[in-house]
């Protein structure tokens, strides 16, 4: 019933007409029969009230020719007045009792039945101080079942004394007459509120309708289906709407077809512009080392030409190789050659390949793994891959200060870290860092030629394992990447290994979400993360890989949407190779975060 009158508008509409109708009608009803047993009772009094003064002044006659209680005939004249009196109106008829009573003779009732237990001293008190008064009394004077009477009572002057004259009429009549008029204004009300359910059930189906059908029609467009059209019926507002509605899925249709053929022919350029580089670059790069290998013989300026031109022909052919994989990426013919490996050579392997590097720079480079072998199924090349990137741009940007690589393994899932302490990612970064050229702070040192595409094309290789690639950094304080894999290729992500978050996280360090890391009172090093101590335990919120953690210990669930893609709340333009990424804010400079 939640979730209905969650996702149901027309629910919700008819539910609230017909509490308010209710509310009203009810209210309305109470009143108009409030008001009818007023008028009833009114006329049943005035009724009454007729009648008594009627048999007050008729018992006067009666009984005037007496002086006294004493004299003969009195019993007998008081009998026959209460008969007539009792029999007077037809309408009366068989539940009417009057009763006279005089001081000194037994009371004369007709029809004899007793009275007393209606009667109250405090009405009869009221007529013998000379008032007529009456009152609402429920009695059984017939062995019918209780019943409502009217009780009159009025003093009838006489010689004899003091005379009391008492009317008590059953109201049975004038209480039908009542619930039958509450009866007819509760049914009316009902039948009200029914039909004002049913109309507004009625109005807000032909306006939820269409609405519920332009929906249809979106998702169906947003599924690939540009051909989906609404069907325009009339002149009205509606049929503005679904007109309007078409008019712009035509223009979307024919916008994303137009990008979509741009997208095509950049991609395919891309790939024939690397590829048709191929044969110039390699009959460049023989004369290239020729020159090299002979540079001794030159000049000093020619002998530097010499090496200028052999060092950026080694980064050409990085980036030709690069576009390459990238257009592979693009088209959609990237393949995963996944098989049981041993991941603890392999990040051995990188480390080894990167240590001339890490000496150059002056950053010593410390490596923990396992003692016993990690396997996962997984590809090897592609693995390496990535982790020389990461490695790579660690050393670059460490600025001389230790980047330590670790490797850790649970039953379903590998990941790797790779923790620098060098100048570290400003809050937002984290999600740019894996955008194709994208530069951050062109004041850092140098000490490599980078692509630009070593980052992007590690994450397309880690949503090719249906992996995840992230990043942590805060200013000052170094960043760390995590490269988190399934065990058995094909399988779902649900938690990482290892903390996205550094241990010594300090005061300011964010997250891929921007969530602050806390720091204990009375140091600088910032405390675990709530769960930190719990690897593998899973977090609330789905994380896309190049994209924030789902928890500050990093522990995640297995991402929803596609590896890298842009946060909802950032504006995304192209970038080279026909994918879109989020784009910088306006004073975002270019990066060298790159490897």
């Amino acid at each position: 019933m939640h979730r209905t009158w969650r996702r149901s508008l027309q629910v919700r509409v008819v539910t609230i007409t017909l509490v308010a109708s209710s509310l009203l009608v009810g209210g309305f009803a109470y009143l108009v029969a409030d008001n009818i047993t007023e008028i009833v009772l009114d006329n049943a009094t005035s009724d009454v009230k007729t009648r008594l003064e009627d048999g007050q002044e008729y018992a006067s006659e009666q009984l005037s020719n007496h002086t006294t209680v004493a004299e003969q005939g009195v019993r007998a004249t008081l009998e026959n007045t209460v008969n007539y009196l009792a029999g007077g109106d037809p309408a009366q008829l068989g539940g009417v009792v009057v009763s006279l009573r005089v001081t000194g003779v037994a009371p004369a009732t007709s029809p004899q039945v007793d009275i007393d237990g209606i009667l109250t001293p405090g009405l009869e008190d009221k007529v013998r101080g000379g008032d007529i008064a009456h009152q609402f009394r429920t009695g059984d004077l017939f062995d019918k079942g209780p019943t409502k009477y009217l009780v009159y009572g009025s003093p009838v002057p006489t010689r004899l004394g003091q005379v009391e004259l008492y009317y008590f009429v059953p109201l049975t009549r004038w209480d039908q007459i009542a619930d039958g008029s509450r009866a007819t204004v509760l049914a009316t009300g009902f039948a009200l509120v029914v039909l004002l359910g049913l109309l507004s059930g009625l109005v807000t189906r032909l306006v939820v309708n269409p609405v519920r059908v332009a929906a249809r029609t979106a998702q169906r467009l947003s599924a690939g289906l540009l051909d989906q059209r609404m069907v325009v019926n009339g002149e009205d507002d509606l049929a503005m709407l679904a007109s309007s509605f078409n008019q712009m899925a035509t223009n979307l249709q024919r916008q994303i077809v137009r990008l979509e053929e741009m997208s095509r022919l950049q991609r395919r350029f891309t790939s024939d512009v690397s590829h048709e580089l191929r044969t110039p670059l390699t009959t460049v790069r023989m004369a290239a080392d020729l020159i090299y290998a002979e540079r001794d013989d030159f000049d000093p300026a020619v002998t530097r030409t010499a090496e200028l031109l052999h060092a950026e022909l080694d980064r050409f052919e990085d980036l030709l190789t690069d576009l390459l994989e990238i257009s592979r990426f693009d088209a959609g013919f990237a393949m995963l050659d996944a098989e049981p490996t041993d991941l603890v050579p392999v990040v051995h392997r990188v480390a080894d390949r990167l240590e001339s590097l890490a000496s150059r720079c002056g950053t010593p480079l410390r490596v923990t793994v396992p003692e016993t072998p990690v396997i996962a199924e997984v590809d090897p090349r592609r693995v390496e891959r990535i982790l020389r990137n990461l490695v790579g741009n660690a050393v670059e940007h460490g600025a001389g200060k230790p980047v330590a690589v670790v490797l850790a393994a649970d039953e379903t899932a590998v990941a790797i870290t790779v923790r620098d302490h060098g100048v570290g990612l400003k809050p937002g970064e984290e999600k740019l860092v894996f955008n194709r050229f994208w530069r951050a702070d062109p004041s850092r040192a140098r000490q490599t030629g980078g692509t630009g595409l070593g980052l992007s094309i590690s994450l397309e290789d880690a949503r090719l394992h249906g992996g995840w690639l992230e990043a942590w950094g805060a200013p000052g304080e170094g960043a760390q990447f995590r490269l988190t894999l399934p065990a058995r290729a094909g399988d779902r992500l649900t938690s990482s290994p290892l903390r996205l978050v550094p241990a010594d996280a300090p005061l300011g360090g964010t997250d891929g979400l921007g969530w602050t890391v806390p720091t204990p009172v009375g140091g600088a090093t910032a405390a675990a993360p709530p769960g930190a101590d719990r690897p593998g335990a899973a977090a609330d919120g789905p994380t896309p890989a190049g994209g924030p953690s789902g928890s500050a210990d990093g522990a995640m669930d297995a991402p929803d949407a596609p590896v890298g893609t842009a946060a909802p709340d950032e504006a995304v333009e192209p970038v080279p190779g026909g994918l879109a990424a989020p784009r910088a804010p306006a004073d975002a400079e270019r990066s060298e975060v790159t490897s």
